[in-house]
């Protein structure tokens, strides 16, 4: 297995393998990151934020990611410099080792304040500008799941999923040709599906990105039917 040096941004988010993911980068510590991208081959780590733990007083990721390749990146001139970014999932990977970034969390910190920006970028100034401000780590791929789901085991999701819909917006009644209204604008509405249709048929069904860190997490397919049908079957 491979192994490299890969930037972390933990955000409150899962990203899936081939989902496309804008960004919109105001922090300091991220701006730094995206140049250091723009510099390298355009890939950074997304991973969703691990409430129970902090690196240097900042948030945590959760070990297993997304890689993020940068699509395409503009300045966007509002209050001060924001960059726009747009990326599309790769791989995903499991952290082996995180390196810390070289700042800590100041107390107080707002990460939307321009006092808090200024406040960091004095504390880099301070430490020398080729530090590290965001967090780093030593990753391993995960090798893709390339094997299809059956038809069959595809329509029993569709189901549950509408199943678990209709449950939780009672007593309201929503029709099933309304469900259909809504795969067909996320066009999931397919007679071959593929493991892209299952990601994005579980952010459908998700309350809390928590709940699909599970299904990245899964490396087969019959694991992540599994791991799905949990998600969608109506507690």
């Amino acid at each position: 297995m491979t192994q490299k040096i890969i930037p972390i941004f933990p955000l409150d988010l899962v990203l899936f393998p081939r989902q496309e993911l804008p960004l919109r980068i105001f922090e300091p510590r991220y701006k730094q990151l995206v140049d250091d991208c723009m510099i390298g081959d355009g890939q950074f780590g997304v991973c969703l934020l691990d409430e129970n733990n902090t690196v240097n007083g900042w948030n945590s990721p959760k070990l297993v990611g997304t890689i993020a390749k940068i699509t395409k990146c503009e300045d966007v001139e509002l209050d001060g410099l924001q960059l726009h970014i747009e990326t599309i999932g790769r791989n995903s990977f499991e952290i082996k080792k995180i390196i810390p970034p070289s700042i800590s969390q100041p107390a107080n910190y707002d990460p939307l304040s321009v006092e808090g920006h200024q406040e960091i970028s004095d504390m880099h100034e301070k430490i020398g500008t080729e530090e590290k401000m965001y967090i780093q780590a030593e990753v391993e791929m995960i090798p893709e799941i390339d094997e299809n789901i059956s038809l069959e085991k595809w329509e029993r999701l569709v189901e549950l999923w509408k199943k678990k819909i209709m449950t939780q917006a009672l007593p309201q009644v929503v029709e099933p040709h309304a469900l259909d209204h809504v795969l067909e604008q996320y066009y999931l509405t397919t007679d071959t599906p593929t493991v892209d249709y299952i990601y994005s048929l579980s952010a459908l069904g998700a309350k809390d990105p928590n709940e699909l860190q599970p299904i990245l997490e899964a490396t087969t397919m019959d694991d992540l039917i599994q791991r799905v049908e949990e998600l969608l079957t109506v507690k």
